[in-house]
């Protein structure tokens, strides 16, 4: 694909939920999911959408969602506007399911596409990096050994940027082993969020 650039996020955004460039590699076919738009304070980074947010189009319209918008203390209504909360995963399509899991992000999203988005998020105050994926892009050799190394050390990536595991219930014995990420991390959590987004916007 010819790489092009764009005069607004609203004509980039169109031209990403268009994109077929690795329809060939996806069961489901192509369905780009993400959102933002340039008055965005908030970025949320994730892995990829699953079947269920495929099917419906709407990011993080799972059980996973629902347990991250706990985490930030926001309710479904200003966790989905775009104009306060941008949401671009690492990768846009379903990538279809391994041995272990869904597969990784494919690389095509964050290479033709990332560099501009993230350009026409000027507004961006806190990014949330949620995930191996999404860490390992835009904190690189800051990483620590570990995704949970990574995410103990949030202190380390602030103010920009905030590492989290990720949501899914099949991380459940990972949050039974890490009290600190509920008692220590969580409340750091919401207390940035609060900080970025109009108070109005919070349970």
């Amino acid at each position: 694909m010819q790489e092009k650039t764009y005069s607004s996020i609203e004509s980039l955004v169109a031209a990403i939920r268009n994109c077929r460039e690795c329809e060939r590699h996806l069961p489901l076919g192509p369905r780009p999911v993400l959102r933002a738009t340039s008055t965005a304070s908030v970025l949320i980074v994730g892995q990829a959408p699953g079947t269920r947010v495929h099917a419906s189009g709407i990011p993080w319209d799972d059980p996973s969602g629902d347990r991250l918008r706990k985490w930030m203390g926001v309710d479904k209504t200003t966790f989905h506007d775009e104009s306060r909360i941008a949401i671009i995963p690492m990768g846009y399509c379903y990538p279809g399911r391994g041995g272990g899991g869904d597969l990784p992000p494919r690389r095509e999203c964050s290479r033709l596409w990332l560099p501009q988005l993230l350009a026409m998020l000027p507004q961006v105050k806190l990014t949330l990096l949620v995930g191996q994926y999404a860490q390992q892009h835009f904190l690189g050799s800051r990483r620590k050994r570990t995704l949970t190394e990574t995410t103990m050390a949030w202190h380390d990536f602030a103010p920009h940027y905030f590492p989290l595991p990720h949501p899914s219930p099949r991380n459940q014995p990972w949050f039974r082993r890490n009290p600190w990420f509920d008692e220590h991390l969580l409340p750091d959590l919401r207390d940035r969020i609060n900080a970025v987004l109009p108070a109005s916007a919070l349970l």
